[in-house]
């Protein structure tokens, strides 16, 4: 291995905790050498519990054998291969998570059937002895048996089975939304069974996780809207759970409507008008709960929640009659576990009169390729990037080495200036300033010293938008909004990128990108 990339795994492995460096290594010696049994009999006499569905997913399974996961289908000619990976490992990952079992239009006989199959290949199951998939697939069938009161020794010894690997298999080397994911589907599996050892590892996970990953302002730390619909999905699933049930006096009830509550009104702030979420970090269209969803979920729960005050997420959002901006002006999420990150410090979302008009670029693949590197970097976001470099050092899919900090923020009345140190190899501080009116926004780029690199501001546009370069100024036609340039950009271009519609999906749209050398003034006329 040469030098820079040991400089660069450095760079990755030193923000990693203690606890996940041990685990990483107690897991590889444990797999190895000791063969663990998942198999203790149990009888099929516990109490049964009451589950009240409130959400179902949109269909991915077609009915004979035919599956549609990320935008991709696939048909199974004749016995279903649930390790099937000629669509990419999270192809793979979905099929083993058994959503479709609480979609709208699935019977309980074909429900039964697939997992009687699922179980009759379980000594070939490879993604699906994961933790991960493991806790998804687990919270499904706890629902689809419970509600259908389906009372199956084969299928529920199968489940106890699998919930006995997953307790002695925490995703602790990863922590983060896979650690917590563990917890929510322990609870349901202590519930389900009524089974102590499981409740105690559940509460312990949910008690600990949901107060660290829970910001101030309500966010979840890694910092994608998405997996924050997420996680909030799985809270109200567990308040719902702990609600309904007099197993253990409903005593995670009060803590777990408290979260739900604060991840409720951050989730209600940086919404659009629309419905819509930002894109930004690893989002995507059609993967989690639509926040309209999750808020009908809440309600039939009799939540009740006030939009946040955003803080220590770094987002923030403006919002008046005629535009919504959102922009990033924090730190990257989690530093021990920034896999869902992107090199976007200060990129930003508009939207004028509920329509998305300058946004993040998306995200639709989780393959390690060309694609999800240039996903990830910084000129696929709207912002600043200095010569080839990232502000944050995004590699290998999910790795994030030096990271861009603010070292200064500064908030008053109508102006948001804030600066980042991510070009610090150049020596070069990077200040970004957004004044906003009624309907002007001006941004205001500003370098710390010059540099011999090409600075370029990336502005990328929802498709279908057509824009009309007019010398220092561009308009968009269809809404007749002018952004013009000023302090001499040296060149303006206009060109093409992928816009993500979701994954394995994207459109073709605009891009504008500004060359500058040292300043940079935008003012965006509404």
């Amino acid at each position: 291995m040469d030098r820079s990339k040991l400089v660069l795994l450095f760079n990755t492995l030193k923000y990693l905790r203690f606890k996940q460096a041990f685990y990483r290594l107690y897991y590889l010696i444990k797999n190895k050498f000791f063969n663990q049994k998942y198999n203790k009999s149990i009888s099929n006499d516990f109490s049964r519990i009451t589950w009240k569905e409130f959400f179902l997913y949109q269909n991915s399974f077609l009915g004979n054998n035919i599956f549609l996961f990320l935008n991709i289908r696939h048909v199974f000619d004749d016995k279903i291969d649930w390790n099937y990976s000629n669509y990419g490992k999270l192809w793979t990952f979905n099929i083993n998570y058994f959503d479709f079992l609480n979609q709208n239009n699935i019977t309980i006989e074909e429900g039964i059937i697939l997992i009687k199959d699922y179980i009759d290949s379980d000594k070939l199951l490879i993604e699906g002895k994961e933790s991960y998939t493991i806790s998804l697939r687990g919270i499904n069938w706890v629902k689809f048996l419970t509600k259908h009161d389906v009372k199956d020794l084969s299928i529920n010894q199968a489940l106890y089975n699998h919930y006995q690997r997953l307790l002695y298999n925490q995703e602790l080397h990863f922590l983060g939304n896979h650690y917590l994911e563990n917890g929510f589907s322990l609870l349901f599996g202590a519930y389900y069974f009524q089974n102590e050892k499981l409740y105690k590892a559940a509460k312990k996970i949910l008690k600990q996780e949901l107060e660290e990953e829970t910001l101030k302002d309500g966010a979840h730390f890694e910092l994608s809207p998405m997996y924050h619909q997420t996680m909030l999905h799985r809270v109200l699933d567990c308040y719902n759970l702990v609600k309904l049930n007099d197993w253990k006096n409903h005593e995670l009830e009060v803590y777990l409507e408290k979260k739900a509550i604060q991840m409720l009104s951050w989730l209600d702030k940086i919404t659009f008008k629309n419905g819509n979420i930002p894109m930004v970090n690893d989002s995507a269209y059609g993967i989690a709960p639509t926040t309209t969803q999750l808020f009908g979920y809440a309600k039939s729960l009799d939540l009740s929640w006030d939009k946040a005050e955003l803080s220590d997420s770094g987002y923030r959002k403006i919002t008046n009659n005629n535009y919504e901006l959102f922009l990033d002006v924090g730190h990257i999420g989690a530093s021990y576990q920034p896999a869902h990150v992107h090199s976007d410090t200060f990129n930003f979302e508009l939207y004028f009169k509920e329509k998305p008009i300058i946004v993040d670029t998306g995200t639709s693949t989780y393959e390690k390729n060309a694609l999800r590197q240039l996903q990830r970097s910084t000129e696929s976001h709207n912002t600043v990037k200095i010569g080839n470099l990232n502000q944050s050092k995004v590699w290998s899919g999910f790795r994030v080495a030096e990271r861009a900090k603010i070292v200064d923020l500064k908030e008053k009345d109508n102006i948001i200036e804030a600066t980042h140190d991510g070009y610090k190899d150049l020596k070069i501080l990077h200040t970004r300033k957004f004044t906003t009116k009624e309907k002007e926004i001006i941004i205001e780029d500003i370098l710390s010293k010059d540099t011999n690199n090409t600075a370029k501001a990336y502005l990328h546009f929802y498709p279908g938008i057509s824009i009309s370069e007019e010398g220092d100024s561009i308009r968009l036609k269809e809404y007749n909004i002018l952004i013009h340039f000023s302090e001499i950009p040296t060149n303006i271009n206009v060109s093409e990128y992928d816009y993500a519609l979701g994954f394995n999906k994207t459109v073709k749209a605009e891009v504008v990108e500004i060359d500058f050398d040292r300043i940079l003034k935008t003012k965006i006329s509404l």
